[in-house]
């Protein structure tokens, strides 16, 4: 199972003009065809005295569902490079909207592909796209002594910590990349000489936001 990939989180809006054409590109989030059929048939109402609306969208954590739309375009100029910037970029439940409207130059077939591709581009960077993983929520409890080591180890790997408690001992839950679990409860073990209590949980997947945890169901993903 994959252990991490690319998603979008917020959407953005890029624009890029193309011998006077302009090529703005909307992104959503999606994790349905309904959520990215409601989002094309939105920005379609929206553009609606536009030239094209092309689209492209893909779902799920394998790429399970792939579509794209040239509209009108010649086959194979907008909608298939749109999809191949997604699934090159490997970037997850994600729908895009090109809008274009014609400035009476055209671009010929490479300068369309071009065009449509590097506008989906300019929209990625405009939307917000993070990274989740799958973790393992791992508890730890240790006395003071033992807890600069602790906090050591956790900052190196710079660990999402979820809940923290400070009475006569130190007790923390945090979040573990699943293929970085075993390493680090042997070194805890290590540093603290097994004083450390170490209880693994249950798995979800997580993102990181501007320092804000983003907790996910697993079959969210």
């Amino acid at each position: 199972m994959e252990e991490t990939y690319k998603f979008t989180h917020a959407p953005g809006i890029g624009e890029i003009i193309e011998k006077k054409s302009r090529f703005i590109a909307s992104v959503a989030p999606v994790k349905t065809e309904e959520e990215a059929l409601k989002f094309i048939e939105g920005c379609r109402k929206q553009h609606w005295d536009a030239s094209h609306n092309c689209t492209a969208f893909t779902i799920g954590r394998r790429h399970q569902l792939t579509r794209c739309s040239d509209d009108g375009e010649p086959a194979g100029t907008a909608g298939r490079p749109m999809l191949d910037v997604l699934l090159g970029e490997d970037i997850h439940d994600t729908a895009v909207v090109v809008t274009r409207y014609f400035g009476g130059t055209l671009l010929g077939t490479g300068g369309l592909v071009r065009a449509y591709s590097k506008a989906v581009q300019e929209g990625l960077r405009q939307a917000v796209i993070l990274k989740k993983h799958r973790g393992t929520r791992l508890y730890i409890h240790t006395d003071y002594n033992d807890f600069g080591k602790v906090q050591y180890l956790l900052g190196q790997d710079k660990l999402p910590i979820l809940s923290s408690a400070y009475t006569d001992s130190v007790s923390l839950e945090i979040l573990v990349p699943c293929a970085a679990l075993s390493g680090l409860m042997r070194n805890l073990t290590d540093a603290t000489g097994g004083r450390a209590e170490l209880e693994p949980g249950d798995t979800c997947w997580y993102a990181v936001s501007k320092e804000e945890i983003l907790l996910f169901e697993e079959d969210e993903a």
